[in-house]
């Protein structure tokens, strides 16, 4: 394993959106989904707004030492009726850039997003990785999540 990197964890500027959508797009499942377009089309950044607004969602980037943006992930806090009435955090679109895998940057984030949850009162945190991201789930089975649930999405 690479030593681990340093990074700064900070909220997602409205500039970092081209950097995101570059990450998500990085991978057979977001390369379907995504479009890498010069403009980037306007719907990003319509996103990147509503999430800015939402007080339960922290969009977040990882930067290294020369302060580019290496990392990403979205962390949204749910309050529900459920283990009464608590809140429950859910993780989502954590990526790594491609050139700084398996330097601990996914690993740091991770940590950042429970300590967020933990502080906002969440009881329990989940995520979701597509059943072909092998490597993904060694790598959140590694920081301590058990695969517990059977996920199932519709598309429109």
């Amino acid at each position: 394993m690479t030593a681990v990197s340093k990074v700064t964890i900070r909220p997602t500027r409205r500039e970092d959106v081209g950097i995101i959508v570059a990450m998500l797009a990085d991978d057979p499942l977001g390369g379907s989904r995504e479009r890498i377009e010069d403009p980037l089309p306007q719907s990003y950044f319509d996103a990147f707004d509503r999430l800015a607004r939402d007080p339960n969602i922290k969009l977040i980037v990882a930067e290294d030492e020369e302060g580019a943006v290496v990392g990403c992930l979205q962390l949204c806090i749910l309050p529900g009726l459920s283990s009464q009435g608590s809140s429950r955090g859910l993780i989502e679109d954590v990526r790594v850039s491609k050139q700084c895998r398996s330097r601990g940057i996914g690993e740091q984030m991770v940590h950042w997003a429970l300590t967020e949850a933990r502080g906002k009162g969440c009881k329990l945190v989940e995520l979701l990785t597509h059943h072909t991201r092998v490597d993904a789930q060694r790598f959140y089975e590694r920081l301590g999540f058990a695969r517990s649930h059977i996920g199932m999405t519709m598309r429109f």
